[in-house]
């Protein structure tokens, strides 16, 4: 199934409806469109954020924390639609982030895109991620980041995230 939306179009709801992040964690400011195995996110750059350099920039080692959680989006978004919640889950890592620039300077809109590439039947997954900045209308937009995210959702959270303390 393809949902696809404008970006400014609230169909798929409020982003707090969507992910548990709350405050100055949560950097999505929505979903444009969302398909069984795709999601595009949109967020900005804030000169007021916690994590803005001197220039009001976000240093680009924050794109994973965007991809994580467009990938957190599209899980919330599958479950809503089958009738439930998502489960928490974690981020497994990357072998390779790649970002092509430094920062995503301040004003920036960016667009978070992901598909997923395997989704296990333990809650192991994997999506190809990238962040494209948008430029003016006759330049297109530009890829800032890309990599391919681990993720999982462990049955249990709970026992999950007390055996990874106790080990």
């Amino acid at each position: 199934m393809t949902v696809k939306t404008p970006m400014n179009n609230n169909s798929f709801g409020s982003i707090e409806t969507i992910l548990p992040h709350r405050g100055t964690m949560l950097l999505l400011d929505g979903v444009s469109a969302c398909t069984d195995e795709t999601l595009s996110a949109y967020a900005s750059v804030r000169a007021d954020a916690w994590y803005t350099d001197a220039d009001g920039a976000m240093p680009a080692w924050i794109g994973i924390e965007l991809m994580a959680q467009a990938i957190a989006a599209h899980v919330a978004l599958l479950a809503m639609r089958a009738g439930g919640r998502a489960r928490p889950g974690v981020l497994l890592g990357s072998r390779r982030y790649e970002a092509h620039v430094p920062v995503f300077a301040c004003g920036a809109r960016l667009c978070i895109e992901v598909k997923e590439l395997l989704r296990g039947e333990e809650g192991h997954g994997a999506y190809e991620c990238s962040i494209h900045h948008d430029q003016p209308q006759d330049h297109g937009s530009v890829c800032c980041a890309e990599a391919v995210i681990k993720v999982y959702q462990p049955a249990d959270f709970q026992s999950f995230i007390q055996g990874s303390f106790g080990s």
